[in-house]
């Protein structure tokens, strides 16, 4: 098992510019890492390469300003060529989240290092399973979930069958059990399944909507992180 300093994902934000309400990602992100987030993805299936690399120096940039740029980690979904050019360009991007039909762990590993973080996205069918069974030494995260069906990502949890697979608190609960590597949940997490999501024994949850579409994002942000710790302190 990877053993990677300073990975925190309990307060995970994955945004892109259509999740903003027309508002910059760049600001959502600020109020959001101000708030305590830990861990900030980048994800857009409509931005192009280069509109992708900006953003993740725009995100590189303002963790930087709040001097959080070691204890904050960011991340980039699905797109290894925008992680290498970002890299390239001295920007300060510490891995890729990927799922199970993008590029394969392997090959992300070799581009990237032995440094670098990367998470994916636990199938949703044969979970438990395939958490006991998957090779994990490449690893350093699973994404789980959805814990509701969201908007956000309409064919998140989508079985062979085509419908969608929502997982409940005991399913959580034990994923983090049987897995070696952190959990993180999320899919359509909102403030009041924090106190029962931080019982689970998950390592932190993912949210879109909850901050990037609120009407205070910081606010939000705020109150998501501060439920969070208060009910992990709770089980110490």
């Amino acid at each position: 098992m990877r053993n990677i300093k300073n990975l925190d994902i309990s307060a995970y934000l994955v945004i892109g510019p259509e999740n903003t309400k027309g508002r910059p990602v760049v600001s959502i992100i600020k109020d959001a890492v101000e708030a305590g987030f830990t861990c900030i993805q980048i994800r857009s299936k409509v931005a192009s390469a280069r509109e992708l690399i900006q953003l993740t120096r725009q995100a590189a940039d303002v963790i930087e300003e709040t001097g959080k740029s070691q204890e904050v980690t960011l991340l980039v979904n699905d797109r290894l060529d925008v992680v290498l050019a970002a890299r390239s360009q001295g920007i300060k991007v510490d891995g890729i989240h990927v799922g199970q039909t993008d590029i394969p762990v392997n090959v992300c590993r070799e581009y990237l290092g032995g440094d670098l973080i990367i998470g994916l996205s636990a199938r949703v069918d044969q979970l438990f399973d395939y958490i006991k069974t998957e090779d994990v030494s490449q690893l350093d995260y699973f994404g789980v979930g959805p814990l509701h069906e969201t908007s956000t990502k309409p064919d998140c949890g989508i079985g062979e069958d085509g419908k969608v697979i929502t997982r409940s608190i005991d399913d959580i609960a034990k994923v983090a059990e049987l897995s070696s590597i952190p959990v993180v949940v999320g899919g359509g997490v909102k403030l009041a399944d924090i106190p029962t999501l931080a019982q689970t024994g998950a390592h932190g949850f993912f949210v879109v909507s909850a901050v990037t579409e609120a009407d205070n994002p910081k606010q939000e942000a705020t109150n998501l992180v501060n439920t969070w710790n208060n009910y992990k302190s709770k089980l110490i």
